[in-house]
């Protein structure tokens, strides 16, 4: 005997008086095409704090058709969106966080370059907007992500935000990692973050936080990411 199961769905749908069922009418798809940019290798000592500029690359990436909706389904004066990430800490892989390249004995084992930070901010504004989560969009079983700059993530979600009518209310992060100290980059990374979302610094906070030496992220073997965005309505 067929049985059949409803839900709330914020897409249209669509009936069949024949068989009685509900058919989930896709939202317009549809293909984006923009510039990446080469990540720029930056060494830092306390002072003078670099400036680091975006620089623009020839290559365009494609994002996955499928996995991408147009915008919300429903205009909101603002929306929160959360985002997670985490990553396993190995000796030979550069330490990047927020664009810039921290020295330390070890860095992010990834598929692309293991920017924790970025791709934590990635998931907070594709979570407030509604959209697919990063790993969707970008799969890592995709070989054109295969250790690109995390910039070119921050860009496709900058620009959904745009598209969708938002724009960032204000941001608040906090990286957990026991080793390196971050007090002497915080300022570089948040300028550069800033940047790449277009956003006033003001609006964007930075904190991190030790584990206290418990598990992997006390002992040095894993770094993550909390990031909370407020998206308000243009």
């Amino acid at each position: 005997m067929a049985t059949s199961s409803c839900y709330t769905s914020p897409f249209a749908t669509a009936a069949s008086a024949k068989h009685q069922t509900t058919t989930l009418l896709p939202s317009t798809s549809f293909i984006t095409c923009f510039t990446t940019r080469s990540p720029i290798s930056i060494s830092l000592r306390s002072t003078p704090r670099p400036l680091v500029v975006a620089a623009a690359a020839n290559a365009a990436v494609e994002v996955d058709k499928s996995t991408v909706t147009k915008s919300p389904s429903k205009v909101l004066p603002f929306r929160v969106g959360h985002g997670f990430d985490l990553h396993r800490l190995e000796p030979g892989y550069p330490l990047i966080i927020g664009g810039i390249n921290i020295p330390h004995d070890r860095g992010c084992e990834a598929h692309s370059d293991g920017d924790v930070l970025l791709h934590c901010v990635v998931d907070a504004i594709l979570g407030a907007l509604g959209l697919p989560d990063i790993g969707q969009i970008f799969p890592d079983s995709d070989p054109k992500w295969k250790g690109a700059a995390s910039s070119v993530f921050i860009e496709e979600a900058v620009r959904l935000m745009h598209e969708a009518g938002y724009e960032l209310g204000n941001l608040d992060a906090t990286l957990i990692l026991q080793r390196p100290k971050l007090s002497p980059h915080k300022e570089a990374i948040r300028d550069n973050l800033s940047l790449l979302l277009g956003a006033d610094p003001s609006v964007v906070n930075l904190k991190a936080k030790t584990h206290e030496k418990v598990d992997s992220l006390g002992e040095n073997r894993s770094i993550a990411a909390h990031t909370v965005v407020l998206l308000m309505k243009k």
